[in-house]
């Protein structure tokens, strides 16, 4: 039964059931090197069989890997099933949470990012880095925090239990607006002239990653809600594809340390370099998120996911728009290559931080609540 909570209710913590993924969250950190040494040891070993995964994409030129995109889909399609359709309209009788992403995502973190890239990479590591490689580095990183995530934020809102409906919402209106801010942004803050959003990278992703898998969710949930019932297809068949998407997720990770194995090794010292700005933003924008989220006194199961959209990146567009600019061999392509690589292990620990957080953050608005 679906239930729209008054004001009131938005500040007392929800029941919820033990996190599905207790296991495989308290040993996060060795899931996650584990992952990095097998997918190294694929690139490395077997190069012929990464460069022939590595290359096969849905059309030349629009940078989404299929095996990536297929692994992907298998996380989200359990997250559409959960989407009740009748419940979108009512979004727009709460659009805090949505507000305070749309902030974080648009007015912070590009700014942010750029003046953690002129810190650490033109000013802190200038006695490594020489002044034209620390500009494209600083170009990379800042196309990357301009392009906010699209696929991956349906699996961190599934990890934290969000509401697949509002996460929907979310992702939609940031690509619609993507698609007039992305450009200019990057213009500003890099001083390129001439920024070509490659459309088809863009329009590619969302189909692969939101229309298709959408429509699947739809017509599955409709079809089986009929013929077994609303108990069935919670209890049931949900939780069938639990361990799918375990599975789905760790093979994610090793196929992308796979890909980059070349870089993580010959290039090593930089991947270093760039990933402390890269880590500061993430941590950064989701607790800045979380905690706008907490003040505002919007429920937990919107916060979680906002604080992983507002620091999540489109790394798949951000590195075309990279490679499209500057090269695939240079400082930019590198510098977005690195935040796909930090930002699936982080995100997941911030999901950790989120989940484990649910308990204070249903607390403290009751707390401020009986307060007042």
């Amino acid at each position: 039964m679906n239930t729209h909570p008054s004001s009131a209710e938005t500040c007392i913590p929800r029941e919820v059931a033990p996190k599905r993924l207790n296991f495989f969250e308290r040993y996060l950190s060795l899931w996650v090197l584990l992952c990095m040494i097998i997918g190294i040891a694929i690139g490395k070993l077997m190069p012929g069989l990464t460069a022939a995964l590595s290359g096969m994409e849905f059309g030349q030129g629009s940078q989404v890997n299929v095996p990536i995109a297929v692994l992907i889909w298998l996380m989200i399609y359990p997250m559409m099933l959960k989407i009740d359709f009748g419940s979108l309209h009512t979004i727009a009788k709460k659009p805090k949470g949505l507000m305070i992403t749309l902030f974080v995502n648009w007015l912070v973190k590009p700014f942010s990012m750029a003046f953690l890239a002129w810190l650490f990479i033109q000013t802190l590591f200038s006695p490594w880095i020489d002044p034209e490689t620390a500009k494209n580095y600083t170009a990379g990183l800042i196309i990357l925090a301009a392009a906010p995530c699209t696929a991956m934020v349906f699996v961190w809102s599934y990890l934290t239990d969000g509401d697949p409906a509002y996460t929907l919402v979310q992702v939609a209106v940031n690509d619609l607006i993507m698609l007039v801010a992305f450009a200019p942004i990057v213009m500003v803050l890099c001083g390129v002239a001439n920024v070509i959003v490659p459309s088809k990278v863009l329009i590619t992703s969302v189909v692969v990653f939101i229309v298709i898998p959408l429509a699947a969710g739809y017509l599955t949930r409709r079809t089986l809600l009929k013929s077994h019932g609303q108990e069935w297809f919670d209890n049931t068949f949900l939780p069938k594809f639990q361990p799918v998407t375990i599975f789905a997720l760790l093979l994610t990770l090793v196929l992308i340390f796979a890909f980059q194995a070349e870089n993580l090794t010959a290039r090593w010292f930089a991947v270093l370099l760039l990933a402390v700005p890269i880590l500061i933003q993430v941590y950064f924008n989701s607790s800045l998120t979380y905690l706008l989220m907490r003040l505002f006194k919007v429920r937990h199961n919107i916060a979680a996911p906002g604080a992983l959209i507002g620091a999540s990146n489109f790394f798949e567009l951000a590195v075309a728009v990279a490679i499209t600019l500057f090269g695939p061999s240079s400082g930019a392509a590198l510098a977005c290559v690195v935040g796909v690589l930090v930002e699936v292990p982080v995100m997941l620990s911030v999901c950790n931080v989120c989940n484990r957080s649910r308990t204070w953050y249903g607390k403290a608005l009751v707390t401020e609540r009986s307060a007042a």
